[in-house]
């Protein structure tokens, strides 16, 4: 999968719980994944419709009886849910909050090692500068990445580094990103 392909998916903030319940066996009928994930009726229609324009859920052609699925994960749906379980399954409910944020996996996807923020937006080619630096603060509010200034250099630079969950998610989702230039 591409950073662009996971840019993707989490701009829904639903896509990674829906995906993520999919993969732990939550039957892929509305009710029982809207009781799973608890989003909204409305949230859940948009995410859904989302994943299903990007090829990783399909509309079951068999549907019709009760107890049939009336969605189902395709192959690449499975691998991006594989991934989505993986990432859940770290974060509290508390952290969920920040997960659902469109940039926050991706972003840490790109901390692998320690980054200067123009690294890290030149992984993220649509990230404008401001969503970029909220989204590291956020994370840093909450302790997932940490910020040391390099005042060796001349401007001093900030590096960023994935910390705590932040950079279990990171050891997740980056071996399984690749960053290619568009």
């Amino acid at each position: 999968m591409d950073i662009n392909s996971l840019v993707k998916i989490t701009s829904r903030a639903w896509a990674l719980p829906i995906l993520s319940s999919l993969h732990m066996g939550v039957a892929g009928r509305q009710a029982p994944l809207l009781a799973a994930t608890g989003a909204s009726r409305t949230a859940f229609a948009q995410s859904m419709e989302h994943l299903i324009e990007h090829g990783l859920l399909e509309r079951n052609p068999g549907y019709g009886h009760p107890l049939r699925p009336e969605f189902r994960l395709t192959k690449l749906g499975q691998k991006a849910a594989a991934i989505a379980d993986k990432i859940q399954r770290i974060a509290s409910e508390d952290d969920q909050r920040l997960l659902r944020k469109s940039w926050t996996v991706p972003v840490l996807s790109t901390l692998q090692k320690p980054c200067h923020f123009n690294e890290i937006k030149r992984n993220l080619h649509r990230i404008t500068d401001r969503a970029l630096s909220q989204s590291l603060k956020s994370m840093e509010d909450k302790d997932w990445v940490h910020r040391r200034v390099d005042e060796t250099a001349r401007p001093p630079r900030s590096i960023y580094c994935a910390v705590n969950i932040g950079e279990q998610i990171s050891a997740i989702t980056g071996p399984e990103i690749s960053f290619t230039q568009p």
